[in-house]
């Protein structure tokens, strides 16, 4: 059975740090998602980001870049064989990516670049648009529809919360519903949706208290899959650390989805 039909079929998870910090991180967290795999038998991607370009400051982190980034997931890759999603910037770092890993993430901030979601679609791999956050779910179709129209059928839809005001998201749910109407897997990010974008003095706030009730509503709504950034110290890591679920959490946050 492919990766796509298993999140057709089955609850899903894209988990993992949202920058790649270190190798060692990546080992660490990468141990507990293919340990909690193992022990709720459902299809998990590992995620990391090896370029963050859309930081709020140009002093940001941003990762270790396209190459070596795309190394250090293969080895995560090869040590725990988990599944991989990473997201892409450019047009042509698609088929780069595409070699490394089984889906490609479009940001939200760039759901509607036709050269981009072009080329992601030509690499043959799963295709994740995330929703901007400026979009209807209903908008969702058209970003779609270049998806499909490029040749490649395998497209999932991703929910993160639409701007209601400066610094800050709010969820519309009934976008979950609003995008499976398209018949193609939805996924709600749980961490990217309690952001407060830009609201923490040159970097972005949130409060990850409110990570596993996203989660739930999403289910409520009919979310095929949940994506969850987590770290061992997200008041320390490097990128997102105040929406990151912490890795001792995981256990907790999933049961809830499961039970």
């Amino acid at each position: 059975m492919t990766l796509f039909e298993q999140i057709q079929q089955k609850p899903f998870f894209i988990l993992g740090p949202c920058v790649i910090e270190s190798q060692e991180l990546l080992y660490q967290v990468a141990e507990q998602v293919a340990r909690v795999r193992e022990k709720y038998k459902v299809p998990v991607i590992f995620k990391s980001s090896f370029d963050k370009a859309n930081r709020t400051s140009v002093s940001s982190y941003r990762g270790p870049g396209l190459e070596k980034g795309l190394e250090m997931l293969q080895n995560v890759k090869d040590r725990f064989d988990l599944p991989l999603t990473t997201d892409i910037h450019e047009s042509n770092q698609a088929s780069i990516a595409g070699q490394v890993v089984d889906i490609l993430q479009i940001p939200a901030f760039l759901c509607r670049q036709t050269d981009l979601l072009v080329a992601a679609a030509q690499t043959g791999k799963i295709v994740n648009v995330k929703k901007a956050q400026f979009l209807s779910g209903q908008d969702m179709f058209y970003p779609a529809q270049k998806v499909v129209e490029a040749g490649n059928n395998q497209v999932m839809l991703t929910e993160r919360g639409n701007m209601y005001g400066y610094n800050n998201l709010a969820v519309d749910f009934r976008n979950i519903h609003d995008m499976k109407a398209f018949g193609y897997p939805v996924c709600m990010d749980c961490t990217h949706s309690v952001q407060r974008p830009g609201g923490a003095g040159g970097k972005t706030g949130g409060d990850r208290t409110f990570v596993p009730m996203m989660a739930l509503a999403a289910k409520s709504f009919g979310a095929n899959g949940y994506f969850m950034e987590i770290h061992p110290d997200p008041d320390n890591a490097l990128s997102d650390g105040p929406n990151m679920v912490k890795l001792q959490d995981l256990d907790k946050v999933m049961e809830s989805l499961l039970n």
